[in-house]
């Protein structure tokens, strides 16, 4: 297995170091994005591969000198895209950010026939199926949590999906001001990945057998519990803030 030594001894010298993406909260993005059809395939595979190294070992023992030898790369052309590592999930964070954007565009379509109370339960359940199916969503948004700059880039995503979803918002609660329905879409957001980790991190639901942890019956069960009171916490947060703007 390479180290994180031997990553950076064939990294080029022109590259940010690991120390300074650490230390300085920048926004990491790819030095580019390919354009060629041959060069998004390569890209697109060295993404592909990151997601499951890091989903087999862990953030800290995620290597871009593994990722390329699955993508069948050399590993000077992952640096001709990504600077390193933190650069890598914070590209795959923006994959999985654009994916939720396309999601609550889908569920927007159905506006106004459906009200905003089945609009968040149909979001949010998407949501939470697809963070207990694909185990790369939790691996990728924990890798995010890693350094001030992954975490500054994935509150960029973040923001992303919360301006879309203040858009569907604002003909669900037209009395709310667009800039307080702009701020409670990023609560949203946040709070919601924040729950969905919680719900397959957390021990057996309450009254469940000993050992039940998630992958299990168990750890379904708790998922299911913590997706209902994330539903009634973001249904009565909604619901509260555009009664207290009619009564304005």
């Amino acid at each position: 297995m390479p180290t994180e030594s031997s990553e950076r001894a064939h990294e080029p010298s022109r590259d940010t170091t690991d120390e300074a993406v650490q230390d300085e909260p920048n926004i990491l993005v790819p030095r580019r994005r390919p354009i060629q059809e041959r060069s998004r395939r390569k890209f697109q595979a060295l993404l592909s591969s990151a997601r499951e190294v890091l989903v087999e070992v862990g953030f800290d023992s995620f290597t871009c000198e593994e990722v390329a030898s699955r993508a069948g790369v050399p590993i000077g052309t992952l640096y001709q895209f990504f600077a390193n590592k933190y650069v890598l999930v914070c590209e795959l964070d923006r994959q999985d950010a654009h994916g939720v954007i396309e999601e609550v565009e889908r569920f927007a379509q159905k506006i106004p026939a459906l009200d905003w109370p089945e609009l968040l339960n149909d979001f949010l359940d998407h949501l939470a199926d697809l963070w207990l199916r694909d185990p790369s969503r939790r691996a990728v948004w924990l890798a995010t949590q890693a350094t001030p700059a992954t975490r500054a880039t994935a509150a960029v995503n973040e923001r992303e999906i919360a301006r879309m979803i203040a858009s569907v918002l604002a003909p669900l609660m037209p009395a709310t001001e667009r800039e307080r329905r702009a701020f409670m879409a990023e609560v949203l957001v946040h709070v919601a990945y924040s729950m969905l980790n919680f719900s397959v991190s957390a021990g057996p639901v309450p009254g469940g057998e000993a050992g039940d942890t998630g992958g299990s019956a168990g750890g379904e069960d708790m998922h299911d519990a913590t997706v209902t009171e994330l539903k009634r916490m973001l249904t009565a947060y909604l619901w509260l803030a555009e009664k207290e703007a009619q009564a304005d």
